[in-house]
């Protein structure tokens, strides 16, 4: 078993920052008029629903996968959304999935490796840190699509 060098960070807070990302997301898919959260788009960019579709693909999924060791391949929801309100209904589910989850992660758990989907053979560490970036990310895509749309986006402090 690897020791750990130093704790940078508690897995407690690591959560909280993550569930902060995860509720500034939340605002951000609020903000989108229905129309344009599945339509709208800019440079072939997808449209920020199937933006959240990966996110959800991702998140809890991912998570689950890593507490169980069960290495799935990645599938985005055979479930089709057709609302907004859909999404932010999923949204939650996906947050308290991650809440329950990330209870039976132990410290330990953190540098272990971990084959997520099948293809990304890290630490669990940078999985997680990978869930993070990409949301990140991908809401950075919709923030240039609200102030394309005229809408100012939240401060992506407020977290």
């Amino acid at each position: 078993m690897k020791t750990l060098a130093a704790q940078v960070i508690t897995p407690e807070d690591l959560l909280k920052h993550w569930q902060g990302h995860r509720a500034l997301t939340r605002r951000v898919i609020e903000l989108f008029p229905e129309k344009d959260f599945f339509e709208f788009s800019i440079g072939g960019m997808r449209p920020f629903a199937k933006l959240v579709d990966e996110l959800l693909a991702i998140a809890a999924p991912a998570l689950k996968g890593i507490v169980n060791r069960d290495i799935q391949p990645y599938t985005e929801a055979s479930e089709k959304l057709i609302l907004k309100a859909q999404y932010l209904e999923k949204w939650d589910e996906a947050t308290d999935e991650i809440n329950r989850y990330w209870e039976q992660l132990s410290i330990e758990d953190f540098n272990e490796t971990f084959n997520l989907f099948g293809q990304y053979e890290f630490p669990i560490i940078h999985n997680i840190l990978y869930f993070i970036d990409n949301e990140v990310h991908h809401r950075g895509q919709a923030y240039v699509y609200l102030r394309a749309l005229n809408i100012e986006p939240p401060f992506f402090w407020e977290r």
